[in-house]
This record gives structure tokens, C-alpha cells and sequence, in this order.
């Protein structure tokens, strides 16, 4: 084969696999629009797929769609099926919510070891409502020694962030 064959081969390789990017986050706003609208089933009928093909934000929404009843029948096992598949790549707002599914026994046997995991992952990096529910479990004593400094540290931490509740509950845990 001559060198320009192998370059043009290469190139349209390249081309064939970047090609679905565009698509994939084309048709990730198609389904916001339609959810937006309140269209739920046009909004899953588009995510889904995306979902089964790895698009996190996509199963980040079919989570809060089954944690809702939104669309489909409300169904927390499978919200925390979707969840999960997002919190594992990092999504820290599917984080956030899986801890809160595990704390509460929601969909998933009541763990308080993994709702504080998911949580610190979120926590750590950086988002405000895991900053939140982690601080208030070191206050409480929920699933973790009673640790008034460490509630004060996550709950401060939110509350930079502008968490109200965080605010709140600082002036009433840790005085």
C-alpha cells in the first residue's frame, strides 16, 4: 500500500470513530429538550440508549427519571442501578444521590458504610449537598463516631459554597 493510501486509511479511521461524538451530545440535548418539556417518554426513549452505551449524564437522568416516577413507573432499584453506573465514573451529583439511596434504604438495602463513601467522593470533590449529608452524619453520630469537628469542617465547607441548610446546621450542631 503507498504511504498516502495509509495516511488517508488512517485519517478516515480516525473520522469513523470521532464521528458519533458530535451525535452522542446531539441527541443528549435532544432528550434534555424533550425532558425540559416534560415529554418523558420521548426524553427516555433517547437516553436510554445513550445510557446502555456508557453516557453518564444519561444515566444520571434515567436515575432521577426512576427515583421520580418520571415517565416511568417509579422504581428506586432500578434508579440505583442507573446511579450507580454514574457515580463509578465519577458523576459527583450520582454520588451524592446514591449515598442518600444507601442512608435511607432506598432501592437498596440501608448501608451506611456506603452512603458515607459515596458521599466523601462527592464530598471530596467538592460538591456541596455530599459536603452537606456527610457533615450531618459526623454531627449525628450516623454510621460514624459523633465528631463535632468533622461536621464542622464538611458542613463549612458547604456552606462557602452558599449551602443554606449548611449554614443552618452549623449554627445549630456546632456551637
Amino acid at each position: 500500500m503507498c504511504p498516502f493510501r495509509k495516511s488517508l486509511s488512517a485519517v478516515l479511521l480516525v473520522f469513523s470513530v470521532l464521528s458519533p461524538l458530535p451525535a452522542f451530545a446531539n441527541s443528549f440535548d435532544k432528550g434534555l429538550s424533550a425532558y425540559q418539556r416534560g415529554d418523558y417518554s420521548e426524553a427516555l426513549r433517547v437516553w436510554r440508549p445513550l445510557a446502555e452505551q456508557g453516557h453518564v449524564e444519561a444515566q444520571f437522568k434515567l436515575g432521577l427519571m426512576y427515583a421520580k416516577g418520571e415517565g416511568v413507573r417509579r422504581d428506586p432499584a432500578v434508579a440505583a442501578r442507573w446511579y450507580h453506573k454514574a457515580a463509578e465514573a465519577g458523576h459527583v451529583a450520582a454520588q451524592n444521590n446514591l449515598g442518600i439511596m444507601y442512608e435511607n434504604g432506598w432501592g437498596v438495602r440501608r448501608d451506611l458504610a456506603k452512603a458515607l463513601k459515596w458521599y466523601r467522593k462527592a464530598a471530596d470533590a467538592g460538591y456541596a449537598k455530599a459536603q452537606y449529608n456527610l457533615g450531618i452524619m459526623y454531627a449525628i453520630g450516623l454510621g460514624v463516631p459523633q465528631d463535632k469537628v468533622e461536621a464542622a469542617r464538611w458542613l463549612r465547607k458547604a456552606a462557602q459554597q452558599g449551602h443554606r441548610q449548611a449554614r443552618s446546621a452549623l449554627r445549630f450542631f456546632v456551637r
